[in-house]
Parts: structure tokens; C-alpha cells; sequence
């Protein structure tokens, strides 16, 4: 007889979770022992379960699936985390990987792709979808924004002026445009509304 691998389902969504739950429940050697909401919920519920497996979404409310990844490793540094979700930004990816997940499966993928990730990570092996490994090495090539030109990048993607940034960090409008230009050059764009679009589509910035 195999072990039975014990899972947790981490999504706001409740339908979704409800999917999930279903879907592994006609697996077999699979077993779905706790559900969570939202990040903190997926922290205290994966202290009182322990899952051996943790399928976790990355948008989720009072704590972001990356925080929620990054404080169960900091816990339990042998959790094995697998994101499932709909985001397929490079960025998004870096960071859940970063944070400690071992997998990373986009939501549509078929029920064969979920059983073999979960036995795969299970195992203590890592499983990333060659379209997600191409994002993320692509993302791994590129020099990466500073904290301030991540701030910056924030406000112009929400439309602020360069006056109104200047204003929100309490720096001068020349800072502001230093900062601009060097975002520009780092994302290969030419202009504030490339940038935006950029960092929507690859995942940097998020509309809340």
C-alpha cells in the first residue's frame, strides 16, 4: 500500500476550492485534509494539518499567496508548496518560487498535469511547466527594479503624474524622471504607458 497524500486547497474562491476538492477526491492515493481562504487562514491551518502537499492561489485576501509561501517555509522548511493559479507573469512566477513553492501550475491544466505535480512534489522534486520555466528565464536574464522603481512603476501604472509621484515619495520631479528612465531601459519600453502595460502583463504590478 502507498501513503496517502494528504493535501491542503488555498483559494478565495470558493466554487474553485470546491472544484479542487472534488477533483482530487476521485484520485486515488490522494486525500484533501484542510481548505483555506486566505493567506493567514492557509498559515494556521497548514500549523494545525501539516499537509503533506499545499496547492496554494497567489491572489488571495489579507495575506498574498507569496507572504503565505514565505511564512510556511520560514515554519516548516520541508512544506511542499505547489501554486496553482491563473497568473502566468514572469514575475509572478519568480516570486512564488522565490518565496519557496516547488511547483507552479496554471489553472486549466488537466487533471493528469495535477496528479503529477502533486506526486512529483510530494516526492521532494520540484515541477515547472516548460511555459512557465520559459517566463521564468526570461525574467532570470533581466536586471531587476530597485525598491524605489518599483514604487515608482506602482504609481505610474495607477496613472499619478511625475509631480504627484514626486509628491508621494517626497522626492524632487528630476528624481522622479532619473527613476522613470531607469525603468524604461530596464523593461525595454519607450515610453510610461509601454511600462504600464509591461508590468500589468508580466505580472510586476498588480490592479487591486
Amino acid at each position: 500500500m502507498t501513503e496517502t497524500i494528504r493535501i491542503m486547497v488555498v483559494d478565495d474562491h470558493h466554487i474553485v476550492r470546491q472544484g479542487l476538492v472534488a477533483l482530487i477526491g476521485t484520485i486515488p492515493g490522494m486525500l484533501v485534509v484542510a481548505e483555506a481562504a486566505d493567506g493567514e487562514q492557509a498559515v494556521e491551518t497548514y500549523r494545525k494539518c501539516k499537509p503533506d502537499v499545499t496547492l496554494m492561489d497567489l491572489r488571495l485576501p489579507r495575506k498574498s499567496g507569496v507572504e503565505a509561501i514565505q511564512q510556511i517555509r520560514e515554519e516548516f522548511p520541508a512544506a511542499r508548496v505547489i501554486v496553482l493559479t491563473t497568473f502566468d507573469g514572469d514575475e509572478d512566477i519568480y516570486r512564488a518560487l522565490q518565496a519557496g513553492a516547488k511547483g507552479y501550475l496554471l489553472k486549466g491544466m488537466s487533471t493528469e498535469e495535477l496528479t503529477e505535480a502533486i506526486r512529483t512534489v510530494h516526492a521532494g522534486k520540484s515541477r515547472i511547466p516548460a511555459i512557465v520555466a520559459e517566463r521564468l528565464a526570461s525574467r532570470m536574464g533581466g536586471p531587476s527594479l530597485t525598491a524605489r522603481e518599483l514604487e515608482v512603476l506602482r504609481r505610474i501604472v495607477r496613472g499619478r503624474s511625475n509631480k504627484e509621484i514626486a509628491g508621494d515619495l517626497f522626492i524632487s520631479e528630476a528624481t522622479v524622471k532619473t527613476h522613470i528612465n531607469s525603468i524604461l531601459s530596464k523593461l525595454g519600453v519607450g515610453d510610461r504607458t509601454q511600462a504600464a502595460t509591461t508590468a500589468l502583463q508580466r505580472g510586476i504590478v498588480h490592479l487591486d
